[in-house]
């Protein structure tokens, strides 16, 4: 069964291999990481896609992990989409190749690309316009400037941010993890682009 880790760790030499070779020991077959977050205090997130060996159990990754000096669990789960990385670029490379469609194409790639459950398109006046299949029935129009943090739904972690002035783009996680700084701006560059390639 694939699992998604994110891990907070020292932003320093070495400090991932020891962080790999833990979850090894644990039972954890790495099959990518992918650094999150850079931040000014000096350590990293990073979420790491693994499967889990015959017997091993999730705890043993956390216990293996937490036990290493100045490291902390952020979240693990089961991760259908198993440990494919989709980046931005190819993202991007998505959304050019038919730009009349760029919007619901990006809302279509957002789960992917953000590693979240669902994603959505709303319209201030019209509602959701586009929505993924695991998108709640409604999704609340709020007016954001820039990319935010919101309350969402049971125990949903939205991320939003404008798609133009009259709709907004919304990524909801079921569960968690938080959505990062890193992300939001991520989140918002994604929707610039999809604008900019949609004319």
């Amino acid at each position: 069964m694939p699992f998604l880790l994110r891990l907070s760790l020292p932003d320093v030499p070495g400090s991932l291999g020891r962080v790999a070779a833990a979850i090894g020991e644990a039972g954890g077959d790495i099959e990518a990481i992918e650094i999150v977050e850079k931040r000014p205090d000096g350590t990293a997130v990073d979420d790491v896609f693994l499967e889990m060996v015959d017997g091993a159990m999730p705890d043993a990754i956390v216990s293996a992990c937490t036990g290493l000096p100045d490291v902390s669990v952020l979240w693990i789960s089961r991760y259908a989409a198993g440990g494919n990385v989709f980046l931005d670029l190819e993202a991007i490379e998505d959304l050019t190749s038919n730009p009349a469609v760029a919007h619901d194409r990006l809302v279509d790639l957002l789960p992917i690309v953000f590693r979240s459950d669902w994603g959505a398109r709303v319209h201030r006046v019209d509602g959701i316009a586009r929505a993924t299949e695991a998108a709640p029935d409604t999704v609340a129009w709020l007016d954001v400037t820039g990319p935010a943090m919101a309350t969402g739904t049971d125990d949903d972690l939205v991320a939003v941010c404008p798609l133009g002035p009259d709709q907004i783009l919304v990524i909801g996680r079921r569960g968690g993890p938080d959505f990062l700084a890193s992300e939001l701006a991520r989140f918002q560059h994604l929707a610039n682009v999809a604008s900019t390639i949609a004319g």
